[in-house]
Formats: C-alpha cells, sequence, structure tokens
C-alpha cells in the first residue's frame, strides 16, 4: 500500500454516472433519495447497511453497463437517522425500516413489483420484505444480508440491561479535523478501500457542523444495543415466503461463517430458506463488496438478470 502521505495527494473518486438528489416527506419524516438511470426505467432499489448511506452505491452504479443502466431506474434511500434522512426523536426500532421502505414503494415505485440490492442491514430488510410482500418483490440480491447471529432467550436480560444503561449515558461522538481524517477511518474500517472512494465518501458520511469540525451524520443513537433479540426462525420464516428470484452475494466466506458464529451447515439452512437461491462469493472482496470489487458485483449483478425471468 502506499504511504499516506502520498495518499493525501490523490483527487477523490470521480463519479461516471450523477446522481439526482430527490427529498421526500413520508409518515412524518424527511426521506433523501438518490437517483440513477432512466427516469422511467424498471425500478431497482438499493438498500444501505447500517452506519452507511446512498452514496455507498456510487460505484457499483458506475460499474453497471451503459445499456443495463438506461433500462433501469436506480433509487437509493438514505434509511431514517443516516446520510440526509431526518433523524428519530427517541431510538430506532427494526421493523421501522420495512415501514420506511413501503412508504418509498409506495410514492416513487407504485406500479408492478421492484427489484431490491440490500448490503448488510439493508440485504436483511429487502430479505424481509421480499417474503413479507412478495407480490411487490421481482428479483432480491443481498450482499452479505444474511442474518445476524442466533441469540437464546436468556440473553433478554443482559441485553435489555445495557439498552436502559445505554439510554442514561450522554451520546458524543468523536469529531474529525478534516475529510481527509474521516477518509482515514473509512480506511482503518475497511482496509480494501482506496483513497481516492473514501474520499468522495467522506462528505456523504460527515458534515462540518463548524470549522474544522466534522461529525457523522448517522445518528450516534443507532450505536444503542438493540433491545430486542434478533429472531433467526422468524427471519427464516419471511424468507421461505420470498418468491422473488434470489442471489446472495458474499466476499470473504470464512471471515462471514466466523462473524455469524455458524458452521457451514448451519449457513446452508440459511440459504435453503430461499427456493431457488444463486449463491456466489466474489474473490477479493471483504464485507463491503460493492467497495472492494464493484466491477465483480455488476457482473454477478447483470448475469443473475439475464439468466432469471424478467420483471
Amino acid at each position: 500500500m502506499e504511504s499516506r502521505s502520498e495518499d493525501k495527494l490523490q483527487k477523490p473518486y470521480q463519479p461516471r454516472v450523477a446522481f439526482e438528489p430527490v427529498s421526500c416527506q413520508l409518515g412524518g419524516l424527511r426521506y433523501a433519495v438518490k437517483r440513477w438511470g432512466a427516469a422511467a426505467g424498471r425500478p431497482v432499489w438499493l438498500l444501505h447497511g447500517w452506519m452507511d448511506c446512498a452514496a455507498t452505491f456510487q460505484f457499483l452504479v458506475d460499474a453497471l453497463p451503459a445499456d443495463w443502466l438506461a433500462e433501469h431506474s436506480l433509487f437509493a434511500p438514505d434509511w431514517r437517522g443516516f446520510g440526509d434522512s431526518q433523524w428519530n426523536a427517541e431510538g430506532y426500532y427494526f421493523p421501522d425500516y420495512l415501514a420506511d421502505l413501503e412508504l418509498l414503494l409506495d410514492h416513487f415505485s407504485p406500479a408492478g413489483p421492484v427489484a431490491l440490492v440490500g448490503h448488510s442491514m439493508g440485504g436483511m430488510v429487502a430479505g424481509l420484505y421480499a417474503g413479507i410482500r412478495p407480490e411487490r418483490v421481482s428479483r432480491l440480491v443481498s450482499l452479505e444480508g444474511f442474518g445476524l447471529p442466533a441469540t437464546q432467550p436468556e440473553q433478554a436480560v443482559e441485553r435489555y440491561g445495557r439498552w436502559l444503561t445505554q439510554r442514561r449515558e450522554a451520546l458524543t461522538t468523536r469529531p474529525f479535523a478534516s475529510l481527509d481524517e474521516v477518509a482515514e477511518r473509512l480506511r482503518r474500517n475497511n482496509s480494501m478501500l482506496d483513497q481516492a472512494r473514501a474520499l468522495w465518501l467522506a462528505p456523504f458520511l460527515a458534515a462540518e457542523t463548524e470549522p474544522g469540525h466534522w461529525v457523522y451524520r448517522a445518528d450516534p443513537k443507532h450505536r444503542w444495543v438493540n433491545p430486542v433479540l434478533y429472531r433467526l426462525e422468524e427471519a427464516m420464516a419471511c424468507w421461505r415466503a420470498c418468491r422473488a428470484a434470489t442471489l446472495w452475494l458474499a466476499g470473504d466466506e470464512a471471515k462471514l461463517l466466523s462473524w455469524l458464529k455458524l458452521t457451514p451447515e448451519q449457513f446452508a439452512e440459511r440459504q435453503a430458506a430461499f427456493s431457488g437461491l444463486r449463491y456466489q462469493v466474489l474473490p477479493g472482496c471483504g464485507h463491503n463488496l460493492h467497495h472492494d470489487n464493484p466491477a465483480a458485483v455488476a457482473t454477478a449483478l447483470v448475469e443473475f438478470w439475464r439468466e432469471t425471468t424478467a420483471d
């Protein structure tokens, strides 16, 4: 890797495809949405992960073929409390993201089914929604949004206790002195992210509240532990109700299984919940596949579109 002093001489990434920013008021909250592609194309919704934002998909959009983009209209919302979307007054309840998605689809894509492409938390939202509203989803692509580690009821005591304690504590976020520092933090979190892309992403993930004082746009309350335990059985029940053609894309499978605390056999059980699931591991990628190798993700996505039933 080049030295950090040389990195600072780099310019931010230059997008190939410009996005159109859209803002709307739905259900009492303001949502920010980015839109690429054909205005009247087949709708594809790109759903970002935890502590991320809609701009994270720019590199994937730029890697997609021009003729494919000409036939599709891509939407990427900032979830509530992330990016430029409005924060909640209190904490965050995971099912609210399902309600957010439904409101956004009702507003932007009311006619016919849509395709959902979600990363991490966004992939988990997409997978649940595809089973809850199977008539509204034609294709489902999950970038390592394969659920969370299974929990046991005995964990509830400690989890509720942590949540109560966190609600009493002051929420603080360490500020950054510059966008270069923000970019440096992004690269520490993902060593595969190059400096140019990190510099481009930085202003979408952080805002300058006063000169030389940059803070994350994401609401710090997202860091509160979820007091409600993750129920794998309920998630799999939703997955089994999904009728959409489904593609799961993974990066470093060994690291993924370690984080999920799964054996390969247990991971296969999750995959089997989807009828006709396609599963593919992309080499040279970590958890952020769409950052690490957007060209490989774009190729897998377009091939999946070509091989599955049209919208």
